[in-house]
C-alpha cells in the first residue's frame, strides 16, 4: 500500500469512528434540583494549578460546610492527572483517573499542561470527549462599559476532535475538521435556551462560512434552524475575523449578548474577551454535558511562574469564577451569590509578581466575607 492509499485508509477509519461517535451519544440528563447527594471532584492539575486549587478548596469548604457535614455535598480529591504521571503512562487521561472522574457529578479542575509536539492530546480534549462535554460556556463582564457577554463554544467537534489524527505525506500535512448535525444542534439549543432563560434578546453566530463552506456552512445553517424555535430572539451572523475586531470596537461591542461559535474560534475569541475584562486570570469557564460538567480557569498552567519561584503569587480569581459557575450548576444559588459578591468586592490585588499579594492572601480575604 503506497502512502496515498494509507492516508485514504486512515481517513476512512476516522469517518467511521465519527459516525459511531454520533450514534453512541447518550442524552441522559442529571437533575440537580432533585439529586440528594452531589459529588464534586477536585483536580489540582499542573504548574500553578495546585496553588490555585488549594484556595478554591478552602473557599468551597467554607461556603458548603454545613452540606459537607450533612453529606449532601462531597468534595473528592482526585489524584493522578499530572503531566508527570501522564507522560510516564503515555496517556492524556489515565484509565484509573478517568474512573475516579466518572464517579463524580461535577469537577473543579486546575490547569493541566499539554506536551508540545508528539501525539499525546490535551487532557482537556480527552475529558470533553470521554464525558461528552459539548458546551463550553464562558461569561465576560465589564459593567462600567455595559458589557455582559456569554460565549457558547462547541466543545467536542471542529478541529479539536481529530487534532492529533491528521495525516502526513511527503511535503504535505493535512488535519481534519468535523461538524455534525447533532453536535451543532445541541450547542445551538444550549445557547438559545440560555438566552431565553436569562432574558437576552440577541444571539450572534460566528463562523468563517464564506471559506469553510461545508463545516462552518453546516454550523450556520443548523443554528438558524434552531433559532426559528425562539422567535423573540434576534439572530445575526459574523465572520470570526471581523468579530475579533468588533470586541475591541467601543462603539458596538456592548451590543453583543450571547455569542455562539464552533470550537476553534470559540477558544481564540474567549481569550481575547477575557483579556478585555482584565486578563485571562479573571475569567472562569464551564464545560457542560448532559451527565457531567467540568469547571476550570481559562488560562494554562503557567510553568514559567513556577520556574521563577512565583507560583504563590498566581491569581486564583479565574478558578474561583469557575467555582461560582459550578455552584449555580448544582443549584447552590445562595453560595454562588455569596462567592460572586466576595469576588466583586475583594480589594486584594494579585498580579503574578512579588509586588502583589499572594494567592493565599486573596483566599483569606474572600473567606473573611463568609465568616
Amino acid at each position: 500500500m503506497n502512502q496515498l492509499d494509507m492516508a485514504c485508509e486512515s481517513f476512512r477509519i476516522l469517518l467511521q469512528e465519527q459516525l459511531q461517535r454520533i450514534e453512541s451519544i447518550n442524552a441522559e440528563k442529571t437533575d440537580f434540583t432533585t439529586k440528594e447527594t452531589v459529588t464534586v471532584g477536585l483536580i489540582d492539575g499542573d504548574g500553578i494549578g495546585p496553588v490555585l486549587m488549594k484556595q478554591a478548596k478552602r473557599v468551597l469548604q467554607t461556603l458548603l460546610s454545613e452540606e459537607i457535614r450533612c453529606g449532601t455535598v462531597i468534595l473528592k480529591q482526585i489524584h493522578g492527572l499530572t503531566i508527570e504521571n501522564r507522560l510516564t503512562l503515555g496517556k492524556s487521561v489515565p484509565e484509573d483517573v478517568l474512573e475516579q472522574i466518572k464517579a463524580c457529578d461535577v469537577l473543579l479542575k486546575g490547569p493541566t499542561t499539554t506536551p508540545m509536539g508528539g501525539t499525546m492530546e490535551s487532557a482537556n480534549v480527552t475529558l470533553r470527549r470521554e464525558l461528552d462535554l459539548y458546551a463550553n460556556v464562558r461569561p465576560v463582564a465589564i459593567p462600567e462599559e455595559g458589557i455582559d457577554w456569554t460565549f457558547f463554544r462547541e466543545n467536542t467537534e471542529g478541529e479539536y476532535v481529530l487534532g492529533n489524527r491528521g495525516v502526513e505525506l511527503p511535503g504535505m500535512a493535512v488535519d481534519f475538521k468535523v461538524t455534525t448535525d447533532l453536535g451543532t444542534r445541541r450547542i445551538a439549543k444550549a445557547a438559545f435556551d440560555y438566552a431565553r432563560q436569562n432574558k437576552k434578546n440577541r444571539v450572534s453566530i460566528v463562523t468563517k462560512a464564506n471559506i469553510m463552506k461545508k463545516t462552518d456552512g453546516k454550523f450556520t445553517s443548523i443554528c438558524h434552524e434552531v433559532a426559528k424555535e425562539y422567535p423573540e430572539i434576534t439572530v445575526d451572523d459574523w465572520y470570526i475575523d471581523i468579530m475579533t475586531a468588533n470586541l475591541v470596537n467601543p462603539t458596538i461591542r456592548n451590543q453583543f449578548q450571547v455569542v455562539l461559535l464552533p470550537n476553534l474560534y470559540g477558544d481564540i475569541i474567549t481569550d481575547e474577551a477575557a483579556q478585555l475584562q482584565g486578563g485571562v486570570g479573571t475569567a472562569g469557564s464551564a464545560n457542560i454535558g448532559d451527565r457531567f460538567a467540568i469547571f476550570e480557569a481559562i488560562h494554562g498552567s503557567a510553568p514559567r511562574m513556577i520556574e521563577e519561584g512565583l507560583g504563590e503569587y498566581a491569581n486564583p480569581e479565574s478558578i474561583l469564577r469557575a467555582a461560582v459557575m459550578l455552584l449555580r450548576h448544582i443549584c447552590r444559588t445562595d453560595a454562588a451569590n455569596k462567592l460572586e459578591h466576595a469576588l466583586n468586592a475583594c480589594l486584594v490585588t494579585v498580579n503574578g509578581s512579588a509586588a502583589g499579594s499572594t494567592c493565599k492572601e486573596y483566599g483569606d480575604s474572600l473567606i473573611s466575607f463568609f465568616l
